[in-house]
């Protein structure tokens, strides 16, 4: 959400649009090694992108659904879900 930020593609600092989203919905940020992220993402050949498969293999290691938007994650990530 950061990097979003900071390349203009949304205009709030992630600080605001996760406070609502603990407020509203109960959402918490799911704790997951780094190592074993990076470990799950390797094999998801599905995108090239490298955040796409840093953030499916996050959700794989913490076994927690991805909000998402995004229809390739969606489509390929049974995790994934977006309403």
């Amino acid at each position: 959400m950061t990097y979003l930020y900071e390349i203009g593609r949304v205009s709030e600092p992630p600080s605001a649009p996760l406070a609502a989203l603990r407020r509203g919905l109960g959402l918490e940020l799911a704790d997951a090694s780094l190592v074993d992220v990076v470990q799950a993402a390797a094999p998801l050949s599905w995108t090239r992108d490298p955040f796409d498969r840093l953030i499916a293999a996050h959700a794989i290691v913490a076994d927690a659904p991805l909000v998402t938007a995004d229809r390739t994650i969606r489509e390929n990530l049974p995790l994934a879900i977006w309403s």
